[in-house]
């Protein structure tokens, strides 16, 4: 009996770069830009999660998980698994955007993030399929 390999293969060289150029960016700017004022109660981050009703704790939540997010597509083990959470933390803000805040050009920014997280999320496959097969 013979044992099938159902490693996925190895990502080109010039797009591992890429991936690793994209999360980093996107990672710092997860953990300094988006975590960082619902975390510190900028008056912005706070005043747009009592327009849509939301209680204080749920900002911070948002805060933690992107925070969690940013850090994690830093650490090549996690990046993959992270990218899949934010990308469907994208889908909830994309929503929030078009329906409770009626953010107009707004939803936009979601979902170039959403599609930028599927990619890096595809790039990092590998490290999504490790986790699974623990």
């Amino acid at each position: 009996m013979s044992v099938v390999d159902t490693t996925p293969p190895p990502v080109a060289r010039g797009l591992h770069r890429t991936l690793w150029v994209l999360q980093g960016f996107l990672g710092v700017f997860f953990i300094v830009a988006s975590a960082g004022p619902k975390l510190f109660g900028e008056t912005n981050t706070v005043q747009s999660f009592e327009d849509m009703g939301a209680a204080p704790w749920f900002r911070y939540f948002i805060g933690l998980v992107e925070l969690a997010g940013g850090i994690g597509l830093l650490v090549p083990r996690l990046a993959g698994p992270a990218a899949v959470g934010l990308a469907l933390l994208m889908v909830g803000a994309a929503i929030t955007q078009a329906f409770i805040l009626d953010g107009g050009a707004l939803v936009i920014t979601p979902v170039v993030l959403f599609f930028l997280f599927v990619f890096i999320a595809w790039g990092r496959r590998d490290s999504i399929g490790r986790l699974f097969r623990r």
